[in-house]
């Protein structure tokens, strides 16, 4: 589908926070309770509408494993926006987003925009960490913040969404050079304009693939971490 943009994306965080369900709920509208840990990356793909036009979300999800971390810094570079998440119930997940980020402002692009998520916000008897925690981490580190439940869909569309619209701000502000693709972002085929206010979202879903690291051929994927 042709698209006036195309911006890649990488979620990041520990293992289990829920990273392969955010993306599966938001390509394909779906929630998988049982699920496998993701090895390597997996990918995802949907068409939003900003200011009236149609931007494609090219999206990396990592495993948040130690032992794929290598490759998971090979796909920060060239992203244009940036899922960090944790688990609401696990407070070990929220106290390692100080490494996550700085491994992340190490590798990636320095305009690329960071939106912290709190995943899990469905399970509020299990809460570990609180709302204004993760609003005031996001804070001190100049992150757009939000909480969302993979399993109800809560938030999900925002969260991506968001991270699109402030993307296409600071394109428009001429943060972020939309030529040169070492920021994750792609010029495509569709005119584009200089008007700046941003719009809602619309879509189509797309398709979850895991990419095997032993092959260029996508395999369904079956994970959700």
């Amino acid at each position: 589908m042709s698209y006036s943009y195309l911006f890649k994306y990488i979620v990041i965080g520990d293992t289990g926070v829920g990273k392969s369900c955010l993306l599966l709920q938001f390509t394909d509208k779906r929630f998988q309770p049982v699920h496998e840990l993701t090895i390597g990356v997996e990918f995802g793909a949907r068409m939003v509408n900003i200011d009236s036009k149609p931007i494609k979300l090219q999206i990396w999800d990592t495993a948040g494993q130690e032992s794929f971390r290598s490759i998971t810094r090979a796909y920060y570079r060239g992203a244009a926006g940036a899922l960090l998440v944790y688990d609401v119930t696990r407070r070990e997940t929220f106290e390692h987003l100080a490494k996550w980020l700085e491994e992340a402002r190490q590798y990636a692009s320095p305009t690329m925009t960071i939106m912290l998520v709190g995943n899990k916000s469905d399970l509020s008897s299990h809460r570990e960490v609180k709302f204004e925690e993760g609003q005031r981490f996001a804070q001190e580190n100049g992150l757009i913040f939000i909480e969302t439940s993979a399993k109800t869909a809560d938030n999900v569309e925002k969260a991506f969404v968001s991270t699109a619209q402030k993307i296409y701000q600071n394109i428009q502000n001429n943060i972020c050079d939309p030529n040169n693709e070492a920021n994750g972002i792609k010029v495509g085929s569709v005119g584009v304009g200089n008007n700046t206010t941003s719009g809602s979202s619309s879509g189509h879903s797309g398709n979850s693939n895991t990419i095997d690291m032993n092959s260029t051929k996508p395999q369904q994927s079956g994970g959700c971490c």
